[in-house]
């Protein structure tokens, strides 16, 4: 079972605030580690939550707003600084590799490791390994921005270990073989895996909004996450604010995650307004009861489902 868990680096929207830093999400899954954008000053917040340096990485910019990615140079420049050597991924559409090449040239800074840029160029896969994938959509806001689903794949279904004894099987390759999902013979007679496995597990699975008004797309894009994180910029009292800037309200990014049938919903990307945070959080719970505010430093683990 891999351990996963979500570190919020950077909860504010547009300005930082003195308990909030930019927009940076992290998710620390096994021996990797996946950044859903860097707001500037991210890397300080990065270093106190203690994260690894040289752990396997990619990095998913939502957006070439500022406020979520001008601290992808710093937190490079940090990472180099303190030895690493491992390369990184970077993804997002074409302005984010225009904007990391042209900065990297001006800047001229020395890089211990390999950046690689993957451009996105719309909805769909944006990367997959062998027990998972990251895909994207399309958001609504004032330029191109994406939202993020992390999705692990099935896992194999529970494994009888009495049965097996019960056949004789030993031990080895043959378990592996019925683990997944391969029928044995054993002593000229054929064992069925699904005798001895039950059916799979589902993974977990995460959802990122990054800035975006709430959209029937979107909703279907986030169906059943376990967690979803949500911008919630505004409350009722400045949703013309939310329409104008292309944000969304607490209460709306609510309405998506009940029609979305997720599990858990972080509030994420206040407004600077918002020194207290409990009233958003109060209007997203008339419509959904197991909501929070996303807060700099915390940490959720994400258990599976079962």
């Amino acid at each position: 079972m891999t351990e996963m868990k979500i570190i919020f680096l950077g909860t504010s929207g547009a300005i930082p605030t003195n308990d909030r830093n930019l927009s940076s999400i992290v998710i620390w899954r096994g021996d990797e580690l996946l950044l859903f954008d860097t707001g500037e000053g991210m890397q300080r917040n990065f270093i106190k939550s203690r994260l690894p340096m040289n752990k396997k990485m990619k990095i998913f910019i939502s957006h070439i707003h500022g406020d979520h990615c001008i601290g992808l140079l710093g937190l490079l420049q940090t990472l180099s600084m303190n030895g690493r050597t491992l390369p990184i991924k970077i993804y997002g559409d074409a302005k984010v590799s225009e904007f990391v090449n042209a900065n990297l040239r001006i800047i001229n800074f020395y890089l211990n490791f390999e950046i690689i840029l993957y451009v996105i160029s719309g909805d769909g896969l944006v990367t997959s390994e062998s027990d998972y994938k990251v895909t994207c959509c399309q958001g609504k806001h004032s330029i191109i921005s994406y939202s993020f689903c992390l999705e692990e794949f099935d896992r194999p279904g529970i494994f009888n270990m009495d049965i097996a004894r019960k056949y004789h099987i030993p031990e080895g390759e043959l378990f592996s073989k019925l683990q997944s999902g391969s029928d044995i013979i054993i002593n000229n007679k054929i064992i069925r895996s699904k005798r001895i496995v039950g059916p799979p597990r589902p993974g977990r699975k995460i959802g990122i909004s990054g800035d975006t008004r709430p959209t029937k797309k979107l909703q279907q894009f986030f169906k059943k996450c376990d967690v979803l994180i949500f911008d919630s910029t505004f409350g009722d009292k400045e949703r013309l604010k939310a329409k104008q800037t292309f944000h969304s309200t607490a209460t709306e990014a609510a309405i998506l995650a009940s029609n979305a049938k997720v599990k858990k919903l972080f509030l994420t990307h206040f407004s600077a307004r918002y020194s207290d945070v409990s009233v958003l959080v109060e209007e997203a719970k008339k419509i959904f009861n197991d909501v929070e505010s996303a807060e700099d430093l915390k940490i959720a683990e994400v258990k599976y489902s079962e």
